[in-house]
């Protein structure tokens, strides 16, 4: 989900509960069957959004080193490979974070789980006034992009900066009420995301999501934070390997999530196909199931 945010979850509003995906059979093999499964001379079918990045033909011959035969099926929009995997038309997908998870379980009542980490992909605060977060004064005011999604993840780096203090503590779910005026060092402000880029001027510092970064003539380097890949808030936009949840010990497959945290060339790919951006991850799988948890909690109590 690199530099996509906003258009995926602008997605979920409309995630079909079934798709019929021409073309895109089990897979021909036992890899689908549980834990049980040997990852000698199998095929496995993995839903990517851009088969074209330079991750993927790397991470290919990576697991034929392994004897396991990597399919890649493409889909040209993010509502599509969750509903396949859901009905088996393929066997993992790789291109979401934990919160589009959550909010997909949720509307279909399916129980996609995650088995492993790729990478995150920083949200950053920049500012043409300030070279700095601690240079910013009391009572300035910081943008944070309007839509619900980008606005939570935006207000819990700003949590993370210290410049607010969330009420809630800082959830997927923030939203500028659950902002703490009375002991935030800023006031902020809810813009459009695409203007916030020429707004930048007007305020101390704003979040601007990746794809508008260059639009205001900066480099993903001019940010002055962003979020930690450590930090609890920053987990539910981690992103990961899914699959169904009766396979989540599949042995197989958590061998190619393995295959795709380790490879010198699969991580050099992932790289270079964000622009630099990407920071890999190895978050462990059972830290990942408890997010997804309190995620889709998280939302269904926000309703």
């Amino acid at each position: 989900m690199s530099r996509r945010t906003t258009s995926i979850l602008a997605a979920l509003v409309a995630v079909p509960l079934f798709v019929a995906l021409s073309g895109c059979a089990t897979a021909s093999s036992d890899a689908g069957s549980g834990s049980e499964g040997s990852s000698e001379n199998e095929v496995v079918k993995i839903g990517v959004v851009g088969k074209g990045d330079a991750q993927w033909p790397a991470f290919v011959d990576a697991a034929a080193e392994e004897g396991i035969t990597v399919e890649l099926v493409d889909f040209g929009s993010y509502e599509q490979p969750n509903p396949a995997l859901t009905e088996g038309e393929i066997d993992l997908n790789q291109f979401q974070h934990i919160v589009y998870l959550a909010e997909y379980n949720n509307a279909s009542g399916s129980d996609l789980t995650p088995i492993g980490s790729t990478a995150i992909y920083p949200l950053g605060l920049y500012s043409k006034k300030y070279d700095d977060v601690d240079s910013i004064p009391e009572g300035e005011t910081v943008a944070v992009p309007d839509d619900a999604s980008n606005q939570a993840r935006a207000l819990n780096v700003l949590q993370q900066a210290g410049l607010v203090e969330l009420k809630s503590g800082g959830t997927p779910y923030s939203d500028l009420a659950d902002v703490d005026a009375e002991k935030s060092k800023v006031k902020v402000t809810a813009l459009e995301a695409s203007i916030i880029p020429t707004s930048l001027p007007d305020v101390a510092a704003a979040i601007i999501n990746n794809d508008f970064v260059q639009d205001a003539g900066l480099t993903f380097e001019d940010a002055i934070a962003q979020d930690d890949p450590e930090d609890a808030g920053a987990l539910p936009y981690v992103n990961i390997f899914a699959a169904r949840a009766d396979d989540a010990d599949n042995e197989t497959y958590l061998k190619l999530v393995e295959i795709f945290q380790t490879n010198e060339d699969v991580q050099k790919g992932l790289l270079d196909s964000s622009g630099g951006t990407a920071v890999a991850l190895q978050t462990p799988a059972k830290d990942l199931v408890a997010s997804l948890k309190k995620v889709q909690e998280d939302a269904e109590a926000k309703k």
